[in-house]
């Protein structure tokens, strides 16, 4: 939810940064900040705690003005929401200003370092440690180009910043790592803009340069020179976005969905903000309102939900019973009051709606009402329907999903569902410290496994052209994969038209093992895992029935290169986290097979994106 803005020109840049954080507050936030500059030659900050206007109101009161300035609005990860760990965060002497979008995965052994050598940190959050880095490269006699550049080869995870630094007032250093955030550069007339979204300024240019990952921009009013991390130069590309404000969302993606799988880093990192406590390993869901008591009286949690958000329900089943042990149920919303459900007051029903507004999963919510169950929400949407009627809710922190297949709000559910099972086991004391250390140790590295996948979209162009023309697919997974498998085959269907089928791997054999042909491609997630070798031999079964396999496989199983037909490559990740990569894949290979079709991808046909009529 983090957003950043900058400027370097003639014109004073408080105005034109406090803008810029205003046309972002639509990225939800809980404090705010801004650093310029001034004549004097020393930096002003102002940080406030809460909305925008609070902000606003102190700059009013106690002004701060220059001619280059940075501003940022922030979403927790590490360290509550407070003025001390709000952004920008100022090194030691005062001269190097920073914002910061991402997690640092290896904030604490750097924090630690940094403290041993006598540095003392003002604030809780991770961003502060690449400050101190910076200065520590600046004290030894580098430019802050050379700083930024060595500071950030000790760096670990997906990251955006945006620097300041008063000896070098008519410049901003800007750097991208992974992908859990974007940097635009707005090319204006003898002055320059940057920001982590396009709308945040383009009331000022329409000619922008996106920092790409693992490359740096140094903007001055006169331009913009991009460099590698390695130092290698750089010919960016200028891209000139429309002032329509739908071609302008869009961006530099061809559809509303493309560009929203491509956000899912960022939107995962925003889910996490706020939630998990990274510094402290544990996981705070305020807006449950729960007890410890309460969470050990829980007797069971039933999951009502439909379409995209049924499969991140039936996720939510391997992760909460594993992390909190509390069984629980997946219910269709359409179908759950039909059934006359058992429940009392140790039921929890947990209703997973993108909208808030699914009439079937309101209906389901009403059922569980009048049975006296606890009802709880993850819902994407502030202040629609689920969220007002619910006990307690869980907002996903996607941010708009347009296009009408759902895909970063399906795993913003599942990191969610995964937040909240780390949060029911420790208040039922089921997790210990330890063990919650690592749970949340895993979420941090979350984002930057995704940005991974993100990078290899030429893969799924190339299949598409293989298999554009197929009229069915059959889609295998087990375990905790194979509500995977059923949501990649629903993506196809819901945008390409290609009839898809999604069945658990050890069912295969009991039916649709006599649809395999020569004709049919099978898709098989069969990564690195506990169920691994069961897949294995249900692709080699495939195989031994001539037909085509599309494994989606751990990075460097070269044993499955070599069984399966085409292999999809994924970092590893922790079992119970590994939905949230493995789906990636899977909406990437809808997509472009969908285009490959001359499908309208955006709108699909006879789909809506809020179903509100039953």
């Amino acid at each position: 939810m983090c957003g950043i803005v900058g400027y370097v020109g003639p014109r004073d840049a408080t105005p034109i940064v406090l803008g810029g954080l205003k046309r972002l507050e639509y990225r939800g936030y809980d404090s705010a900040g801004l650093a310029v500059v001034q004549a004097d030659g020393r930096i002003g900050v102002r940080r406030e705690v809460g909305k925008l206007t609070g902000l606003l109101e102190m700059v009013d009161g106690d002004p701060v003005n220059g001619q280059v300035g940075i501003g940022h609005t922030r979403w927790a990860t590490h360290g509550e929401p407070s003025r001390r760990n709000a952004h920008p965060h100022i090194g030691v002497t005062g001269e190097v200003a920073a914002v910061h979008n991402g997690i640092i995965e290896n904030f604490f052994a750097l924090r630690q370092e940094l403290e041993a050598e006598g540095r003392h940190f003002a604030s809780e959050t991770d961003s502060e440690v690449v400050v101190h880095l910076v200065e520590a490269y600046l004290a030894g006699g580098a430019d802050l180009e050379t700083a930024v550049l060595r500071a950030l080869s000790h760096v670990e995870g997906a990251n955006a910043f945006v620097f300041l630094y008063s000896r070098e007032p008519d410049r901003l250093v800007t750097a991208r790592i992974g992908n859990a955030g974007g940097i635009t550069v707005g090319l204006g007339e003898g002055e320059m803009f940057v920001a982590s979204d396009i709308p945040a300024i383009l009331e000022y240019t329409r000619d922008m340069v996106f920092v790409e990952d693992r490359q740096m921009a140094v903007v001055t009013r006169d331009g913009v020179r991009v460099t590698r991390l390695d130092g290698e130069p750089v010919e960016p590309e200028v891209h000139t976005i429309p002032w329509d404000p739908v071609a302008a969302a869009k961006g530099t993606f061809r559809h509303f969905m493309q560009k929203e799988i491509h956000e899912q880093a960022r939107s995962i990192t925003d889910t996490i903000r706020g939630r998990a406590r990274l510094e402290a390993g544990h996981v705070r869901l305020e807006d449950l309102e729960l007890t410890p008591e309460e969470a050990r009286a829980l007797e069971k949690v039933i999951i009502v939900a439909c379409g995209t958000s049924a499969y991140a329900g039936l996720v939510g089943k391997f992760v909460i019973e594993a992390l909190a042990r509390v069984p629980v149920e997946v219910d269709y919303g359409s179908e759950f009051r039909y059934r006359d459900p058992i429940i009392n007051g140790n039921t929890a029903v947990l209703a997973i709606t993108q909208s808030g507004e699914t009439v079937d999963t309101l209906a389901a919510m009403e059922e569980a009402r009048e049975k006296g169950a606890r009802l709880w929400a993850i819902v994407n949407v502030i202040g629609s329907q689920a969220m007002r009627i619910a006990d307690g809710y869980i907002l996903m922190h996607a941010g708009p999903e347009i296009g009408v297949a759902s895909t970063k709000a399906f795993t913003s559910s599942l990191v969610d569902l995964y937040l909240l099972g780390c949060y029911l086991g420790e208040l039922r004391g089921v997790l210990d410290r330890v063990q919650l250390r690592q749970r949340v140790d895993d979420l941090a590295r979350l984002p930057d496994l995704v940005g991974r996948v993100l990078e290899l979209d030429g893969e799924y162009q190339r299949l598409a052209n293989l298999f554009y023309d197929r009229e069915h697919a059959l889609y295998l997974g087990r375990g905790i994969n194979y509500p995977i498998a059923l949501e990649g085959a629903l993506k196809l269907k819901e945008i390409s038209y290609i009839h898809a089928e999604g069945y658990p791997a050890g069912e295969m054999k009991h039916g649709p093992i006599a649809l395999i042909d020569e004709a049919m491609p099978v898709v098989a997630i069969a990564v690195r895992d506990h169920v691994y070798d069961k897949m294995f031999s249900q692709v080699e079964q495939v195989k031994a029935r001539g037909g085509i396999v599309v494994a989606l496989a751990t990075r460097g199983d070269e044993e499955m290169a070599t069984k399966a037909d085409y292999v999809l490559f994924v970092p590893p990740t922790p079992y119970l986290l590994s939905p949230v990569v493995n789906v990636i894949p899977l909406q990437l290979l809808a997509y472009h097979l969908a285009v490959r079709r001359g499908c309208d991808v955006d709108q699909p046909r006879n789909l809506a994106k809020s179903v509100t009529v039953e």
